[in-house]
This record gives C-alpha cells, structure tokens and sequence, in this order.
C-alpha cells in the first residue's frame, strides 16, 4: 500500500475533496495545498502526487530536483504541456490507477533551454507541429476540415529564419565549426512522444536516453511545404518518413546563434534570445510515468546526425534575401554540371551530323517500307534530343549563347536530314502514301501532347544524374525524325499538302517540346520565374499560334470517329456495314466493306450509298467493297 500526499491546486479544493480523494481510498496520507507547498515539511520517503497547472508545476520543479521528491501527476484542467511530455493520461481514474499500480518511480532525464526546464517541447518559428492539434474525437470531413484550415493558416507565416546551428558530436564534444543555415522552424523534444509532429516522425525515441531530438524544418520552396502538408493530412500512419528537407539531431546539447534576436517557445511560453543553449541533464527527476509513456531502464541509442539537406552556402543567401519560392531554385553549384552537360550538346559537330544523316536515311527507307520497326531504328539513333533541351534551358534561363547554339545545331541537322530524305525520294520510283506516311500529314492536338511529354522526358533526365539519356533519347526522337522525312518526301514528290501537313507536325513538336522542357527546368529549381517570364511567354505565343491549325485537325479527326462509330455495325437491307475507313474529309470519301448473304447488283450498291449518306447526314464518295457471307 502506497503512502501518497497530494498536493493540489487551490482554486480546484471543492472538486478535489469530491472527485479526486475518494479515488486514492487508504492510500491517501494528506492533502497540500498548492500555497503552502514550498513551505510544507516534506519527508525523504513522501510520494507526491500533483494535481496543479503547468505554471504551478512550473514554479516547483527546481525544489523537486533539489529535494529528490518522488512525485506524480494527475491530469489538471490546466496541466497541458507536462501531460504531454509525461504521457499522462486525461482521464482522471486511469491516472489514479497508474500512480497506484506502480512498483517504483523512475529517474527521468530532463530537457532544459537557456537552464529552463522544457516539460514537452521547444518551438522556433513555423513546425506545423499543431497540423493535427484537435484530431481528438473528430472524425471524417470534419477532422480533414480542420487539419486543412490550420495547414493554409500556418502557410501564411512561411518565412525563414537565419540561424546558426552546432551540436555535440560521438565524443560529447562540440563540433569544431556552426553551421550557417536558413530554416522555417524548428522543434526540439527529448522524445519522440512529446509533440504530435514528433510521434509521426521519429521511431526510435526513448524519453530516457540522454538525449533530445531536434527537427530543423528547412524547406526550399511552398511547394515542398505542400507536399508534406498534404501527406499530412489526409495520411493516418502513426509513423511518416521525414520528408526531404527536414533535417534531424539526435544528441544531448545543441547551441543555436543568430545576429537578430530569435523567438522561441518553451511549452508555449513565448521568449527571446540571440543564443540558445539545449542541454538534456540525466536522471534528474524521479516520477511516475503516465499510462501513455514507455521508459526502458537500460537505454541503448546512438547519436543522430541528419543535416546533408539544410541550405547552405549560396541557397541559403538565396532563400534568406526574399519570401519562399513557389518552387525550388537551384543554385549555380548545384546544376553546374547541367549546364556543362547542354552547352557541349547545343555545339555543332561532325559525329551530330553524321549520326542525323544516317537517323534520317534509314527512317526515309523505313517510310517508303511502311515499316514501323526500321523507323523506330531510326528514332533511337537520332540526335536531335539533346540540342533541344539545351535550347528549353537557353529560352528559361534567356541564355542568349545558348539559345543560339542550339538553333545553330538544331537547323544545320534539320537541314541535312532533308537533303537526304529529299535525294532518297528521288532516286526512288515509289510515289504511292501508305499508312506510315499518312499517319504524319494529318498532325492534332494528341500531337502536342506527345511533343510535351517528349520534352518534360528529356528535361528531367537530363537534370537527374541517376537516369540515363537513352530513354529520353528515344521518347523525342518519337516525335522527330519521322515528321522530317515526310515532310522531304513530299517536298521530292513536288506534294505541297503532304510537305506543310509534315512541316507542321515538326514545328508542332519542336515548339511543344522547347516549352515542356522549359516548364520543366523551371519546375525543378533551374530558373527563378522573373528570369523565366520572358523566354517562357515567347514559346506560348509559337505554340498558341501552332496549336490553332492543330485544334482544327483534332476537330476533324473527332467528326472522322464520329463518322466511323455511327457506320460500323449498322444493319441496313443489303448487308451489315464493317471495316468503315475515311479516305479523305473534303468532299467525303469512305472505304466501305458490306456483309451480304447475296451477291449485290448495281441498284443495291446505288443504294447502299443513299442509305450510308442517309446515316451520317451528307453527301459521301465511297469505295465499297462487298464480302459475302457463307
């Protein structure tokens, strides 16, 4: 049977004396009022049992360190922050009961800012830490309501702060050098357990290892913040990988410089400071863990040291000088090898041309073939790819060298691949369209799409090491090669609609694909957008002005489908319809196969044509054919 004296708040002695000694039974010794505790005569064997506010608790703990009390906690209307930190339960009976079923207290370490004691967390700036504040008791649209509310909220205050961060290293010694950084907040606990961002983040937490976990929240850009606020909110795992750019300490003090005065809260009691000193001191207080708090007596952790993503150097001027970017911006080191990369692939040389001379021979061969297989051999060998990515990163970043080159590059390839396409066609007798050829005279908005895809492809392989080229090679040569060679056969054929229906398709892709890579790099951090407005507003206006000729030919290929849709399978009196082909848009033609069970004559084919012009509601040219069925 335990010996308990309970200590409480003054302003609770009627709900006290009604709800909360009748719990403890026999095992109530006395009662101490909260006013006469730094007074009252406690003995060494006394087991302390507090049912007092944080500020009340606030103002006992250095005489509870110094007199080695043994002491509890009872959930208090105003006991939020140590509740938390101690893992007390708000339900009064099942506090009661675990003071009671314990053997023994525990000696806790505890956390202490510029030598204040921290009973659940310390706070800089912006953590997000109260996202899921109030999730208690809500459910469905109304939790996701709530978290969303508090999310666009806290994005109002995203603005970095300068700080300078050092922390003790394996040896308990300080590092050498501070490091100079730019974060959005940052959020120190001794465990894990203490905050409601630090339980969904950090696993192997013990709130008796010597040591305090600080999350340094370092974002580049509203849209990382996003990415996690979303992840945040609509996920409910107990445990969330630490997103990219938040850096994490595990280690038993941290110091925290700054030139201008930073604010911090300490259990949300708000302060300021240049300096701030994180210490956690082990085995300072014996108590009686809450329900909610698991303590191992023997501790084995190592120390965490997490910061490769914190901004640095040239970022972190950069981030530091304005508000937070809607996207991240990379800085001159870090794409330095990009940009080494696409300056050599917007140069002209022999081995470019040769490689576009033999890309265009071989897909103007696979053309009059009608050979898909030796045209996609013709758009991986193409090396088109890589001086119309640099000319997207030269229209982004308005690198006029660049720009140049590239066009330089690009022109020189286009116009050998039509002088060879162009010879081919003459020295070969073949002057029939096939499908292979059709299918590239008559370009659509589905085109741009390809060409966009193509080009968002190549940019991002190009600005991530980890992929290879080839693959974005391939995906842009797609778009490429083939269009340019049709375009030079209809040019040797002296065929003027299959030339321009060509060439636009070309300029299509060229155009969507310089726009989509820019887009790219620019979505990537490569470009801040006032650098980009220029380059990016002069590609909208080529690809406006391209895509009206192609919303045209969408618009055509829609009434073709519609066509082809109302046709196929339709039973009429001489047979069914099947195999609905459009040959050509203006004046209507078709290419029509009729299953009869007879042979027709000249009076049913007349009017079969009537009854398909009928249908589809105009005049139509059609070439039938007839298959009779057996």
């Amino acid at each position: 049977m335990k010996s308990i004296t309970l200590v409480f708040d003054d302003k609770l002695t009627e709900l006290v004396q009604q709800k909360v000694i009748p719990l403890f039974g026999s095992n109530l010794k006395i009662t101490v009022p909260f006013s006469k505790c730094k007074t009252f005569e406690f003995g060494e064997s006394d087991f302390l049992v507090f049912y007092v506010s944080d500020q009340q608790f606030r103002d006992i703990i250095n005489s509870i360190i110094q007199k080695h009390w043994k002491i509890g906690f009872l959930p208090h209307p105003e006991l939020a922050e140590v509740a938390q930190g101690f893992g007390v339960s708000s339900n009064l009976e099942l506090s009661v009961e675990n003071i009671l079923s314990r053997e023994e207290t525990v000696e806790m370490d505890m956390l202490y800012v510029n030598d204040q004691p921290v009973f659940n967390s310390m706070v800089i700036g912006n953590t997000f830490s109260l996202l899921h504040a109030g999730d208690l008791g809500k459910s469905g649209f109304l939790k996701y309501y709530l978290r969303i509310k508090r999310f666009l909220s806290s994005l109002k205050k995203a603005h970095l702060h300068d700080l300078s961060i050092n922390w003790s290293i394996e040896s308990d010694e300080m590092r050498e050098h501070a490091i100079d950084t730019a974060a959005l907040g940052m959020l120190v606990v001794q465990h894990g357990k203490s905050s409601l961002l630090s339980r969904r983040m950090l696993e192997d937490s013990d709130p008796n290892d010597g040591m305090m976990n600080c999350l340094v929240l370092a974002p580049k850009s509203i849209w990382e913040v996003f990415k996690f606020g979303l992840y945040s909110i609509f996920k409910s795992a107990k445990h969330q990988k630490l997103p990219n750019y938040v850096a994490h300490l595990k280690t038993d003090k941290i110091q925290i410089f700054s030139k201008k005065n930073i604010d911090f809260a300490i259990d949300n009691i708000l302060l300021s400071s240049k300096e701030i000193f994180l210490e956690v001191k082990p085995k300072l207080i014996n108590v009686v863990p809450g329900k909610f708090l698991e303590t191992n007596k023997e501790v084995k952790s190592s120390k965490i040291f997490k910061t490769q993503n914190l901004p640095q150097g040239e970022l972190r001027v950069e981030l530091l000088r304005k508000s937070l970017p809607l996207t991240n911006h990379a800085t001159t080191e870090e794409f330095k090898w990009l940009f080494t990369i696409l300056r050599e692939n917007s140069q002209l040389n022999s081995s470019y041309l040769v490689l576009m001379a033999i890309s265009t021979v071989i897909a103007t061969f696979g053309l009059f073939g009608n050979s898909s297989p030796v045209i996609i051999g013709a758009m991986i060998l193409a090396p088109l790819m890589a001086p119309i990515i640099s000319l997207g990163m030269g229209v982004l970043r308005q690198d006029q060298k660049l720009i140049s080159d590239s066009f330089k590059t690009i022109g020189f390839g286009m116009a050998l691949g039509y002088i060879f396409a162009i010879i081919i066609t003459w020295l070969t007798p073949l002057n029939t369209m096939n499908g292979e050829i059709l299918a590239r005279i008559r370009p659509n908005l589905l085109d741009l799409g390809v060409a966009a895809a193509s080009g968002v492809a190549g940019a991002y392989a190009h600005a991530k090491k980890e992929i290879a080229k080839t693959l974005a090679g391939v995906a842009i040569a797609v778009a490429l090669v083939p269009p340019l060679a049709v375009s030079g056969i209809g040019f040797g054929w002296g065929n003027w609609s299959v030339f321009w229906g060509a060439l636009l398709l070309l300029g299509t892709n060229l155009a969507g694909m310089v726009l989509s890579a820019a887009l790219t790099f620019l979505f990537l951090g490569f470009s801040p957008f006032r650098l980009a407005r220029k380059g990016l507003f002069i590609s909208l206006i080529f690809v406006g002005i391209i895509s009206a000729p192609l919303a045209f030919g969408f618009s055509e290929m829609v009434k073709e489908n519609k066509i082809i849709q109302e046709l196929s399978g339709k039973e009429i009196a001489q047979g069914v319809v099947r195999e609905v082909g459009v040959i050509q848009v203006k004046p209507l033609k078709l290419s029509v196969t009729i299953v009869s069970e007879t042979p027709l004559d000249i009076n049913e084919l007349s009017a079969i044509k009537k009854e398909i012009s009928e249908v589809i509601r105009q005049d139509v040219e059609i070439e039938l054919s007839v298959a009779i069925k057996m």
